[in-house]
């Protein structure tokens, strides 16, 4: 498809005026047929929030918090807390995807509610930094792997482009190399660096954060109170323990929760221009597996739908999916779709190429074609 295609109106000859009749140019097309999408979606009632059932969600997780309290508590000084760690990592996860929900603003029709429920539940339960992830997870969702402008596909520990792996040298080129086998290792560390990234944010003046006082004070709370009383009660040993099992375990879930859905899909050049709809649907994978995975993974499974409609409740993802399959078939675009252990099996294999040098070997003929539109 070239850019002549996406960009100039064709202009046709109507046989009953003989006078000229533009056509909608194609990307505009897109467009319109995107719209009639949503229309179908929102005469579903799938656009519609359910603050009962995100009530009924916020009411299950807390008495999940007390339980895990109570175990806390009982056990006392026993290296069985190492199981009450892994417990408490589980359910800030799911915290996490609460904040993730409210921040997209699925909760509440008020954005101010929607964004204080995401700023408590993810500073002071994840220690996270609302103002720190709504700055990365928006740049994200409006370009997602698209190579400079998401935050997500940056170099770091793991590169996921030819390019930044190219300008290694010595020990860093050999990890390069090797990185899809210390994927999950590195998930280990992937909290800690979460932790870390927030506290930069919200103590750096030059970024802005609303509420930044509010948001240092409960990072304080999750982040230096709650360990302090951790080791008070449990002594240095098991303590240090506890807090260090809890940071893996929190980065190993989080980590596996959220790196399926686009690692390993095509990159986008930082110039290159798509349509909204391919752009957020061959960019994303979805990962199957029935109720287990849809619970595990917070609804993020369904990340083709949740970057189509954002503000949707992903309590109805999996409702409009049959719908967006329907949509991409008809208009002959690829919509992808996978096993959880085969998207991870996809990823280590596509950082080990990318480390290697390699082109990218997902690269899709679509975007190849939009590479030289403006």
């Amino acid at each position: 498809m070239s850019s002549a295609t996406l960009d100039s109106p064709e202009v046709l000859e109507d046989s009953a005026t003989t006078k000229p009749v533009r056509k909608r140019p194609e990307r505009d097309r897109h467009v319109t047929d995107f719209i009639k999408l949503t229309e179908q979606v929102r005469a579903a009632g799938l656009m519609e929030r359910d603050i009962k059932w995100y009530v009924t969600r916020i009411v299950r997780q807390s008495l999940g918090y007390l339980a895990v309290f109570a175990l806390f508590l009982t056990l006392g000084q026993s290296w069985w807390q190492l199981v009450t760690a892994v417990l408490f990592a589980f359910m800030c996860t799911h915290t996490a995807f609460l904040s993730h929900d409210a921040a997209h603003r699925q909760v509440f029709a008020s954005a101010k509610k929607n964004a204080w429920l995401a700023r408590i539940a993810g500073n002071l339960f994840v220690g996270l930094s609302y103002g720190w992830w709504m700055n990365k997870h928006g740049k994200h969702h409006l370009n997602p792997n698209k190579i400079g402008v998401d935050g997500d596909i940056d170099p770091g520990a793991l590169v996921f482009d030819p390019d930044s792996a190219a300008k290694r040298k010595g020990f860093a080129k050999w990890f390069a190399a090797r990185q899809g086998y210390f994927f999950f290792p590195l998930l280990t560390l992937a909290a800690l660096d979460l932790h870390f990234s927030a506290v930069g944010r919200v103590l750096d003046r030059k970024q802005v954060v609303p509420q930044r006082k509010t948001e240092i004070a409960f990072l304080f709370v999750r982040l230096v109170v709650l360990p302090a009383f951790t080791i008070w009660y449990l002594g240095w040993a098991i303590g240090l323990a506890f807090i260090a099992v809890q940071i893996m375990a929190l980065g190993l879930y989080m980590g596996g929760s959220f790196a399926p859905n686009h690692k390993g899909m095509p990159l986008v050049p930082k110039d290159v221009k798509i349509d909204f709809m391919r752009r957020q649907t061959l960019m994303s994978r979805n990962i199957s597996g029935g109720w287990w995975v849809d619970a595990g993974m917070g609804g993020l499974n369904y990340q083709i739908e949740h970057h189509l409609f954002p503000t949707m409740s992903s309590k109805n993802l999996k409702a409009v999916q049959p719908m967006v399959i329907k949509y991409c078939a008809e208009r002959d675009i690829t919509y992808t779709e996978t096993t959880l252990w085969s998207s991870y099996m996809i990823v280590m294999r596509y950082l080990n190429r990318v480390g290697l040098g390699q082109r990218d070997p997902f690269e899709c003929p679509v975007t190849a074609n939009f590479r030289s539109a403006r």
